[in-house]
C-alpha cells in the first residue's frame, strides 16, 4: 500500500504545487523517489510527529494542503493533541495518513500497532476517517482526501496486500462496497484484514452459507443505512477488524442499529479488549490472536452452527 500511496501522491503533486509530503523519518524508497521528483514539495521532520502535526496545520491556514505520513501508532496516540486543537479544532485542510494499520508493524509489537485508533480518532469533531484494504482503493482514498475540504485521517497496510478492486476504483458515495451476496448474515470489515474475511466467507459458502460480504472504507461518516438494510435482510450481523472491537467498526455497527431501534445479532470479530499476543510476520501474528480466515469462520459458526 506504500507504494500506491506515494504513486497517488506524486500524480497530486505534479497537479498541484501546493500538495505536500511531511514525513517523521518514516521515509520508505518510495519516498526518496517523491522527494527526486518534488524537492519542494516534501518535509523530514524526523522524529517529531507533534511538531509535524502542527506545522502541517500552520501550513494549510496559508492554503498548503500537507499530507503527514509516518506510522499510525504515532500520529493517533502520540500526536493526538494537536490533531484534536490544532487541526480538527481549527478545521483545517489536513492529512493525516497513518502507516501500517492493525497489525501490520507485526514484528515490533503492540507499542506500534494501530488498534485502538478508530476508538479514539472517531470521537474528535471535523475528522473524516477513510480505512482503505488494498492497494487501489488507497489510490482513491488519496483522492478523495485530496478533494474534501477539511481533516482527514487515512490508514494504510504495508504488507503487500491482495487486490480485490479494479485498477479504476473509485470510492463509493456511501463508502461501502459489497463484495460478495447473501441472504443467511451480512459480515461488514474494514481495512486490510479483509483478505482474511473473504477467505471465511469461502468456508460458509463451502457449508451452503450464504455471506453478504461488504467492505467499510469510509468509517467517519459512517453509511449507517447499509447495515440497516442488511439487519432488515439477514438479522444477523458480523463485523470483522484488525481493532479493537470497543469504538471502532463493531461499535459503530451496533450503534447504527440501536440508535435506530433495529433488533439484529450483532457478532464482532476483532480484538478483544486486549493489546496483541506475539511477534512475527503479519499472518503469524494475526493466526496468534485468532484473526485469521479459518478462526473468522470459526467464530461464526460457533455463534451460528
Amino acid at each position: 500500500m506504500n507504494r500506491a500511496y506515494i504513486g497517488a501522491m506524486m500524480e497530486l503533486a505534479q497537479e498541484d504545487a501546493n500538495v505536500l509530503h511531511l514525513l517523521a523519518d518514516s521515509g520508505t524508497g518510495y519516498d526518496e523517489l517523491f522527494g527526486r521528483s518534488f524537492p519542494q514539495q516534501m518535509f523530514n521532520f524526523g522524529i517529531a510527529e507533534e511538531n509535524m502535526v502542527s506545522a502541517a496545520a500552520g501550513m494549510a491556514s496559508v492554503g498548503k494542503l500537507p499530507f503527514v505520513f509516518t506510522a499510525g501508532a504515532f500520529l493517533a496516540y502520540r500526536a493526538l493533541e494537536f490533531i484534536r486543537d490544532d487541526v480538527c479544532f481549527q478545521n483545517l485542510n489536513v492529512k493525516i495518513v497513518g502507516m501500517g494499520s492493525g497489525l501490520s508493524w507485526s514484528s515490533l509489537g503492540p507499542t506500534h500497532h494501530t488498534t485502538e485508533d478508530i476508538s479514539v480518532l472517531r470521537a474528535i469533531p471535523n475528522l473524516m476517517i477513510l480505512s482503505p484494504a488494498t492497494p487501489n482503493q488507497v489510490r482513491a482514498c488519496v483522492r478523495s482526501a485530496y478533494e474534501h475540504p477539511g481533516p482527514v485521517y487515512l490508514k494504510i497496510g504495508m504488507n503487500q496486500e491482495r487486490e480485490f478492486f479494479a485498477e479504476d476504483y473509485q470510492l463509493p458515495q456511501n463508502g461501502v462496497d459489497v463484495l460478495r451476496e447473501g441472504k443467511d448474515l451480512a459480515i461488514f470489515v474494514t481495512g486490510s484484514i479483509l483478505e482474511e474475511t473473504m477467505r471465511a466467507a469461502e468456508l460458509l459458502a463451502q457449508d451452503g452459507i450464504e455471506a453478504r460480504l461488504l467492505h467499510v472504507t469510509t468509517l467517519k461518516p459512517f453509511a449507517q443505512q447499509a447495515v440497516l438494510q442488511a439487519a432488515g435482510e439477514t438479522q444477523r450481523i458480523v463485523t470483522v477488524e484488525e481493532h479493537n472491537i470497543y469504538g471502532g467498526l463493531g461499535s459503530l455497527t451496533a450503534e447504527a442499529l440501536a440508535y435506530n431501534g433495529i433488533g439484529a445479532h450483532v457478532l464482532p470479530i476483532g480484538m478483544q479488549d486486549c493489546f496483541a499476543k506475539g511477534y512475527g510476520t503479519h499472518a503469524a501474528v494475526r493466526r496468534a490472536n485468532q484473526l485469521d480466515g479459518a478462526q473468522i469462520y470459526k467464530k461464526i459458526r460457533e455463534v451460528w452452527p
